[in-house]
């Protein structure tokens, strides 16, 4: 027996199957490659990961569902090439096998879109929490630096639930312990306290 190469295996293959190879490799690649990068924290998703001039303008705009971003369209894309390649391997129909990689390919377009819209939804929801959260008193559960040199925790009771926010100042610091009040929201997950002399 001989071994075959790539290039004599790839030509090999008939136009069809090579379309849904190349699809397949290359979208499986990319979507790996941007998976890896979303888990370090710098993979982007055109539709999901807008940034806006202000969190007010963020929290005011209503996010929408969007079927099309770069996760969903990889994610197509990733099915097509996949599917395709089995169909065509079992049924060596064109035909058929582009009809069911399509029908493939916009389901998990689809089933992706909606699954970042709801844990786009839920991060939303998270944010609007934390807006509720300004003018609350609170207590310092890690010391914060003074000036915004660095950031401390909080305790704070935010609608029935006692929660451990990310909290800086502008002021003196503050000590584990000292009672403090939310002014104002630094960003989604992070506020700017006072101490609160009232308590």
């Amino acid at each position: 027996m001989t071994s075959m190469t790539l290039a004599e295996w790839w030509n090999g293959l008939s136009p069809i199957e090579q379309i849904f190879w190349g699809v397949a490799v290359i979208a499986t690649t990319l979507f790996l490659i941007q998976f890896v990068l979303s888990l370090v924290g710098l993979g982007t998703d055109g539709a999901l990961d807008m940034e806006h001039d202000s969190l007010e303008n963020d929290l005011a705009l209503e996010h929408e569902f969007s079927l099309f971003s770069i996760r969903s369209i990889l994610a197509f894309f990733t099915f097509f090439g996949w599917i395709g390649i089995l169909v065509f391997d079992n049924a060596q129909n064109a035909t058929l096998a582009l009809l069911v990689a399509l029908i493939a390919g916009i389901a998990a377009m689809s089933t992706v879109a909606y699954i970042m819209y709801l844990l786009h939804k839920l991060e939303e929801e998270g944010t609007l929490h934390m807006e509720s959260a300004i003018g609350s008193s609170g207590e310092v559960y890690f010391s914060i630096p003074e000036e915004k040199h660095g950031p401390g925790k909080i305790h704070v009771n935010i609608n029935g639930s006692l929660r451990e926010i990310e909290a800086w100042t502008e002021g003196r610091r503050l000590p584990t312990g000292t009672k403090i009040r939310i002014v104002s929201l630094l960003n989604k997950q992070s506020v700017l306290v006072t101490p609160d002399e009232s308590l």
